[in-house]
């Protein structure tokens, strides 16, 4: 496939909060780090705070070194703490955000570090992309594909389930490892809902 042609192996993911979407929800947070780029994905709903900044402070990371946020899609779970990390770039599926500049552009194929693109990805909402890292051990995908490693199969938000399939299938042919929106990081194998 060519979305990861070139795609470098230099990266660390570090899961700073692994989510869950039962009585409670929230939203799985990651820390990306490559170079001078230092980068949150999706901080969103967590039980406090904390729940981000201590495991950030325990790997000698401070909010002021982060150089980028992405976000998933547009939901609260996965928006509301953006606010921690400054004033750096935050970057969606269809634009780059900072200060008063909206800079439109399509996510698919944006490399934000060599080991570090972003593909857009629609399936739980239309805005969705996926973040997929290089790293020492293999290809991640930080993605809402999947809430869970058992899916849901059938996501009760996804407007169209073709589209979701599709997308789930784009990425599992490069990823050896899945950071799904709202659970623990999983290798996909054969019963890895499609």
């Amino acid at each position: 496939m060519t979305d990861i042609d070139g795609l470098a192996r230099a990266a660390r993911l570090d899961i700073l909060f692994t989510g869950y979407a039962d009585d409670r929800v929230a939203g799985t947070v990651s820390l990306l780090r490559e170079g001078d780029r230092v980068i949150i994905v999706d901080p969103g709903m967590v039980p406090g705070r904390g729940a981000i900044l201590d495991p950030l402070a325990a790997l000698g990371v401070s909010p002021a070194d982060i150089t980028d946020v992405v976000i998933s899609h547009h939901h609260p779970d996965h928006t509301v703490n953006i606010a921690l990390f400054g004033e750096v770039p935050v970057h969606d599926f269809q634009a780059t955000y900072q200060h008063d500049v909206w800079t439109s552009r399509p996510a698919d194929g944006v490399e934000l570090a060599p080991s570090i693109r972003l593909l857009a990805t629609p399936g739980h909402t239309p805005q969705d992309l996926t973040v997929v890292v290089g790293t020492a051990d293999g290809v991640s995908a930080l993605t809402h594909l999947w809430w869970q490693s058992e899916g849901p199969s059938d996501d009760p938000y996804a407007p169209d389930r073709g589209v979701l399939r599709e997308q789930r299938e784009r990425v599992l042919t490069i990823a050896d490892r899945i950071v799904p929106g709202h659970g623990a990081a999983f290798e996909p194998g054969p019963a890895t809902p499609r």
